[in-house]
């Protein structure tokens, strides 16, 4: 019988986590090629031998996702695999109508075929859309387990954009491993906050192997999604972050809306600074999709360095890059920030913005007047240091969850602003990780 021909659409992810899952040992399916997105550099290079296993010895080709009807048609594609996350539906529902015109089937891989069982409980923190406030979600989960007693590892949703055999298991204890694996920005944005916690972070490829290796050091294993993408780990206790920021996007989002129905608890974060009434749509959405789901408020209060170096000042606000980006948040805590401490105006990037920064730009118009802070390698550092150099601002406002200034060279004033997440009243995490830690 022949085998079925299969392409997966992907961004370095999600899209390798199901085939490692699924495809690679799988005698019925052939796996032809992956499509990439999202991810500067990453297509025109192959998932590698020695990770594709014994049915794929000459690894497997990754192509821009451009090309992808005639992809179809080249390898008599007979099933497209869509894998990667936070898009609306509508999105994806475009896509599956290119690949359905190109000849092909379209598939959305389900939980029960791609969730790895753990023999340690598995607390899984997601999110309805990137910039919900997952991360310190998580950090806040993490301190409550280890008050607990409980030894943790967090396993970080994956960002592999290097050599993808040397970052099959990764382990991250101190700031020097940033450095030893030559993270990028945006990985140092998920790592290093879970390192200065004094949390553990494994991350890499093969979420197998990954996984092998935290439950040999952990009690508890904490899964750190990425996007909104699903838990690649089956939870013991599934929590889901939404943001009434964007009231609406929790029911409008792949797969962002499948982590709510799923949720054992849903947190809205943001209370403080959302309007009363998005709240309130959010938490209807919540009722009516997963009525048994406990729902926690909370908020992610702002700590500013030196607010002097914001008051009247022409200020450059430079957020988290995913999030302004295909997140499409258009403010975070670097603009409450400025309008908090009196800054005189925001300095818009984009006539300043060079090569990769200017190109991010007109991919994503709606980022308005912040800077994404996008650090894919070295050169694309080079382009973010350089676009803010250009810029006339006074002052730099570093709203990322990195110290930019520990990796670039800022040459202006700057200012740190960070934040952490603080439940509003009752119920808490503590009441939904209690099965865990009683």
């Amino acid at each position: 019988m022949a085998k079925t021909k299969v392409l997966i659409m992907g961004a370095a992810g999600r899209d390798f986590h199901n085939f490692n899952t699924f495809f690679r040992d799988n005698q019925d399916y052939e796996v032809v090629a992956f499509t990439a997105t999202q991810i500067p550099d990453i297509q025109d290079r192959k998932y590698p031998a020695q990770l594709a296993g014994s049915l794929y010895p000459d690894g497997i080709p990754i192509y821009p996702e451009e090309e992808l009807p005639d992809l179809i048609h080249t390898y008599k594609v007979d099933e497209v695999v869509f894998s990667y996350s936070d898009v609306s539906h509508e999105y994806v529902m475009h896509k599956a109508s290119q690949v359905i015109q190109s000849g092909a089937d379209f598939r959305l891989m389900g939980a029960a075929r791609t969730m790895l069982k753990s023999v340690k409980p598995v607390v899984a923190i997601c999110a309805v859309r990137t910039g919900s406030g997952k991360s310190q979600t998580t950090r806040r989960v993490c301190e409550i387990l280890k008050e607990a007693g409980k030894k943790i590892a967090v396993v970080r949703h994956p960002m592999p954009y290097g050599d993808l055999v040397k970052q099959r298991v990764q382990r991250f204890a101190t700031l020097d491993d940033l450095e030893r694996y030559q993270c990028t920005i945006e990985e140092m944005e998920e790592y290093e906050p879970h390192i200065l916690q004094g949390n553990v972070v494994f991350a890499g490829v093969d979420y197998g192997a990954i996984l092998k290796e935290a439950e040999s050091e952990a009690d508890i294993i904490v899964w750190d999604g990425g996007n909104n993408d699903l838990p690649f780990y089956q939870p013991a206790i599934h929590i889901t972050v939404a943001d009434p920021h964007r009231p609406g996007h929790e029911i409008t989002h792949y797969p962002g809306e499948s982590n709510l129905r799923m949720a054992d608890a849903v947190v809205i974060n943001k209370v403080d600074t959302a309007y009363p009434e998005d709240v309130e749509e959010v938490r209807e959405n919540i009722r009516r999709l997963n009525p048994t789901a406990l729902i926690i408020e909370a908020a992610s209060p702002i700590y500013v360095e030196d607010p002097s170096i914001i008051r009247d000042k022409k200020v450059l606000v430079v957020e988290d890059g995913p999030t302004l980006t295909h997140g499409g948040m258009t403010y975070g805590a670097g603009v409450l920030a400025a309008e908090k401490y009196g800054a005189k105006e925001l300095v818009d990037p984009r006539p300043f913005a060079t090569g990769s920064i200017a190109e991010a730009f007109e991919k994503y118009p709606d980022i308005g007047a912040l800077l994404p802070a996008m650090g894919y390698g070295e050169h694309q550092m080079g382009e973010l240091e350089e676009t803010i150099r250009r810029t006339d601002a006074g002052a730099v406002i570093i709203a990322t969850p990195i110290d930019l200034r520990r990796v670039i060279e800022i040459g202006k004033p700057t200012v740190r602003v960070t934040y952490e997440l603080e439940e509003i009243g009752k119920p808490d995490l503590k009441d939904i990780l209690a099965k865990l830690t009683d």
